[in-house]
């Protein structure tokens, strides 16, 4: 597992791509996943020893404020478990009795936030969405108890308040059991199937 975790965005492919290629050649991280996001961002994920993480985040800070292109980045040095898991894809199921949603203008915005909740709330980490499918926005779904829920989301006001990053932060006290049930299959309209709680009006063929 990675020590570290840099992950930086760019306003445009071009520089993106170059900057991946400065961060490589200057440090041996490990890129973890690259690539164009909605709407015509780039953004670039890496890891490794702490000290070759932060060598390659300056690198490909540099790059990108050479060309006026860096639209945000974050290095973490010691990211909670639940985050780096999650920006590995991996995600949770809800279970407890209240759900936090979190939304942020960039995508290294999301994890600096996510990451300080973690770190000082006990609550879990559902899901995290990077930029896809969102209009270059990141996302992130909580839960915990009540009060902790709160908390976090107050947390993660605090963390983007002063770069204006918070889209909006919702939070669900007692959440629908369907609701449930569809967010632990995810955020995404295109893999919702259909839902029909008992008692519910039927969906004719």
């Amino acid at each position: 597992m990675n020590q570290a975790l840099a992950l930086l965005e760019f306003s445009n492919v071009a520089t993106g791509i170059l900057a991946v290629d400065a961060m490589l050649k200057k440090s041996p991280v490990a890129l973890l996943r690259c690539g164009s996001v909605h709407p015509g961002r780039y953004l670039a994920l890496v890891g490794g020893t702490v000290a070759s993480t932060l060598e390659a985040h300056a690198a490909g800070v540099a790059v990108g404020c050479a060309h006026a292109a860096l639209a945000d980045a974050v290095c973490l040095p010691a990211p909670h478990a639940l985050l780096a898991a999650a920006v590995r894809g991996e995600r949770g199921a809800p279970t407890m009795e209240a759900i936090g949603v979190v939304e942020v203008s960039t995508s290294p915005g999301l994890l600096r936030a996510i990451d300080a909740v973690l770190k000082a709330v006990p609550v879990g980490l559902i899901e995290t969405r990077l930029a896809d499918d969102l209009g270059g926005r990141a996302l992130a779904v909580i839960d915990g108890r009540l009060p902790d829920v709160q908390e976090a989301l107050d947390r993660a006001a605090r963390e983007l308040g002063s770069t204006a990053q918070l889209v909006a932060a919702t939070v669900l006290p007692r959440v629908d059991e369907t609701l449930r049930d569809v967010l632990t299959e995810g955020t995404r309209f295109s893999r919702c199937g259909l839902w029909e709680p008992a008692g519910a009006e039927t969906v004719e063929d």
